[in-house]
């Protein structure tokens, strides 16, 4: 099965800088997308970043022009770089890969990582 795993959280002040790491493992055909999400408590569960295939990226806007996420394909690895974080930030973050596993079979499956945990205080 496939394996995600996050890395790189911690507690930082507000205007600091973590990179998170996901990296997947297992038997992957490609993949699709690879996002990033996060989740403070008594809230949902949000999409913050995903990069795409072609390269393209999107994201949520209250992180634009702080966060860039990037990837490295050769690793299935994917990257979130969050600068001025800010105490809003503060949540688990989730790493969700989106894959083919099979060169014949077109369907797409989701795995999700673990979580970090992001603290950011003011």
């Amino acid at each position: 099965q496939v394996q995600v795993v996050e890395s790189g959280g911690g507690s930082v002040p507000a205007g600091a800088s973590l990179r998170l790491s996901c990296a997947a493992s297992g038997t992957i055909f490609s993949v699709d997308n690879m996002g990033w999400y996060r989740q403070a408590p008594g809230k949902q569960r949000d999409l913050v970043a995903q990069v795409f295939s072609d390269g393209s990226t999107n994201y949520v806007d209250s992180v634009k022009g702080r966060f860039t996420i990037s990837r490295d394909n050769a690793k299935n690895t994917a990257y979130l770089q969050m600068d001025s974080l800010k105490p809003e930030d503060t949540a688990v973050y989730y790493c969700r890969v989106v894959v083919q596993l099979r060169a014949r079979d077109f369907h797409l499956y989701d795995y999700w990582g673990q979580g970090t945990q992001v603290t950011v205080s003011s």
